[in-house]
């Protein structure tokens, strides 16, 4: 533990020396509490919080992650290059050892320097109010739906295997099969119009919704109903006209009895489509975590009213604090500090720095846009490449997926983040991805000949 500690030491004193790490370091200081005050979003004082929290975690991410890429392939490249490293090794301290110390040291930066910087955000973020002249309603806003956490329930998710598989057989028996088209493919688009049709309302009708696991805590809190309407003919004013009614439903199956709990229904309002819309309901309306939520469409609109299957429609309820948020929000960010760490460590045991560079950065921007990656390999999956299967879809889901899990949304949305998700994390890309590399690294670095013995 004194050899890990002294190497750990030495390896932050050689970060603090670089030139570029004061670069990175003087450039947040200035930029964070310049954006705070130029951002302006939406030109609401909820906008203007949502964009500098969004832009302020990103950008301290992104150079922290770029600080972290230079240090760890840096520091134990340019000591075995330069021979330092004679120094240590010639000493009763095993490579193992090295290797850990210089990481000990870079996550030792990363945390001193995230939680630096992540409470210049944080301080920012409840100053800005203030700053803001925000005035009593848009701070009650502002308690509502963006210095909360926010857990989300979507709607039970109708079957339609059925129907998809009677539709695909119709066509194949009537040889209607779309060409270029692989079997997989159609049975995709059959279910996805399967799907749009199960959220479609035409003018004069009503749909129902049934939700499970609303784990409110406190019925005298609010729920909210967050929707957003697409059409299929944009009506004149861009809104539609809709009636909703919210609560327990299944009391009004029981004919001849009273209600027991409230089933609210606010007057017809007029939203306009393809927005994000939220509606405030008391938590009462919640019976043992069962909601059901209806919604008409009334005739003045002639036109049909969709909910999009991934963002038309969810609820959402308080499960936790801002500062909780905040706080796991950061760990996530941490986390990938480790894993690139970890990373750079390992390649820089046995590439030279240029090399050991340059593969953490491709694997970065990989795991910055894996989703797209993924999304383009899907068409070789549905072709049945033999290849895409056993070789390269393995290979990519060991690469981190960044994109995946953006930490700043969940902050944005005022989305709840679990620490579970954060846990879940920290395994995947730490305990295995990182676990891998790194047992590689030292693998490589044991056996790795330093210097050639002369006679």
């Amino acid at each position: 533990m004194p050899a890990l500690w002294a190497i750990a030491k030495n390896t932050i004193a050689q970060a603090v020396r670089m030139k570029v790490a004061a670069i990175f370091i003087v450039l947040l200081l200035i930029l964070l509490p310049l954006m705070s005050v130029i951002v302006t979003g939406d030109g609401s004082v909820k906008g203007k919080l949502q964009t500098f929290v969004g832009y302020g975690l990103s950008l301290t991410s992104l150079l922290l992650c770029l600080l972290t890429i230079i240090i760890s392939t840096y520091s134990l490249s340019s000591d075995i290059k330069y021979k330092q490293i004679w120094t240590v090794v010639t000493k009763p301290v095993r490579r193992w050892q090295v290797m850990l110390g210089k990481l000990l040291g870079i996550i030792i930066l990363d945390f001193v320097l995230l939680a630096g910087f992540a409470s210049i955000i944080y301080g920012l973020t409840m100053l800005m109010p203030r700053l803001s002249h925000a005035g009593p309603d848009e701070m009650v806003q502002l308690e509502n739906e963006f210095f909360t956490a926010r857990a989300s329930v979507k709607p039970l998710i109708p079957d339609v295997r059925n129907e998809v598989e009677e539709a695909f057989s119709k066509m194949q028996d009537q040889g209607n099969l779309p060409q270029g088209m692989t079997p997989l493919q159609v049975r995709q688009q059959l279910y996805q119009q399967k799907m749009l049709e199960k959220q479609a309302v035409p003018p004069g009708q009503a749909i129902a919704w049934q939700f499970q696991d609303v784990a409110v805590f406190d019925p005298n809190q609010y729920i909210f109903i967050r929707f957003k309407y697409d059409v299929s003919v944009n009506p004149p004013n861009m809104s539609v006209y809709g009636r909703w009614i919210i609560g327990d439903d299944r009391q009004l199956a029981a004919s001849g009895s009273s209600l027991k709990t409230p089933i609210y229904a606010p007057p017809p309002q007029s939203d306009s489509i393809r927005t994000v819309h939220e509606l405030a309901v008391p938590a009462d309306a919640v019976v043992d975590g069962y909601l059901g939520l209806a919604f008409q469409n009334l005739p003045a609109n002639n036109t049909v009213v969709i909910f999009p299957t991934e963002d038309g429609l969810e609820v959402l309820y308080k499960a936790g604090s801002f500062q909780g948020n905040f706080i796991r929000a950061v760990a996530v960010i941490f986390i990938r500090l480790v894993f690139l760490a970890m990373l750079g460590v390992s390649l820089a045991a046995w590439l030279s720095f240029p090399v050991a560079i340059l593969v953490c950065l491709v694997i970065f921007a990989m795991g910055s846009m894996s989703t797209f990656i993924f999304e383009s390999f899907d068409a070789l999956e549905g072709s049945g490449s033999v290849a895409y299967t056993l070789i390269l879809k393995p290979a990519l889901n060991l690469l981190p997926q960044f994109d995946k899990f953006a930490p700043a949304d969940f902050l944005i949305k005022g989305q709840y983040l679990s620490l579970a998700s954060v846990l879940g994390q920290a395994g995947v890309m730490i305990g295995i991805q990182g676990a891998i590399v790194l047992i590689v690294g030292i693998v490589i670095f044991r056996f790795k000949e330093m210097a050639k013995v002369t006679v």
